[in-house]
């Protein structure tokens, strides 16, 4: 069990090392959800402390918000649909510049019941936009739409983890 971001009370769960990373670098997050409807917001503010981190989020539910709120190209959201490894770039990029944080990461996919745009349930993409790139990851997963939506947090969480962990300290935060 880690420490939380306050560097004293023990927590448990995803969230609690990337956030206690980004503490030490002096480095902020951003979220910007489609599927998960703000379980990675709230997962992360369940860290004590991560209000030195946290800058916010959007939830961009409907697939015309995703352009008006995070940003994202209408041309590739037609082109394409709201269910594509691009416009999960393109969310995570728009959270991370439209909360003016260091860190964007954002999810999109189908948590079901039913296929979305001949999109199969579990079909996701999570992605996160950083200091020196972003990546994607495309994961199809298992399950009803709870267990789902739980995974893309934690999968989201981990891949942000990856990319923290890989790059410089730019801020000087130290490990």
């Amino acid at each position: 069990m880690g420490l939380g971001a306050d560097g004293e009370r023990p927590v448990e769960g995803p969230a609690a090392s990337v956030v206690h990373d980004l503490v030490k670098r002096r480095e902020t997050l951003a979220t910007v959800e489609s599927l998960t409807g703000g379980l990675l917001a709230a997962t992360v503010v369940e860290v004590p402390g991560v209000s030195s981190v946290y800058r916010g989020g959007l939830v961009v539910y409907a697939t015309e918000l995703k352009a008006q709120l995070a940003g994202v190209s209408a041309e590739l959201l037609a082109g394409r649909g709201p269910v594509d490894p691009d416009v999960a770039m393109a969310l995570a990029l728009g959270g991370q510049r439209r909360c003016a944080a260091d860190w964007g990461v954002a999810t999109t996919g189908v948590a079901g019941p039913e296929p979305q745009g001949g999109k199969p349930v579990g079909l996701v993409y999570v992605a996160v936009a950083g200091p020196n790139g972003s990546v994607v990851r495309r994961l199809e997963l298992g399950g009803g739409r709870d267990l789902i939506r739980s995974a893309t947090v934690v999968q989201a969480l981990r891949l942000l983890a990856e990319q923290v962990a890989e790059a410089p300290d730019a801020a000087g935060g130290g490990a």
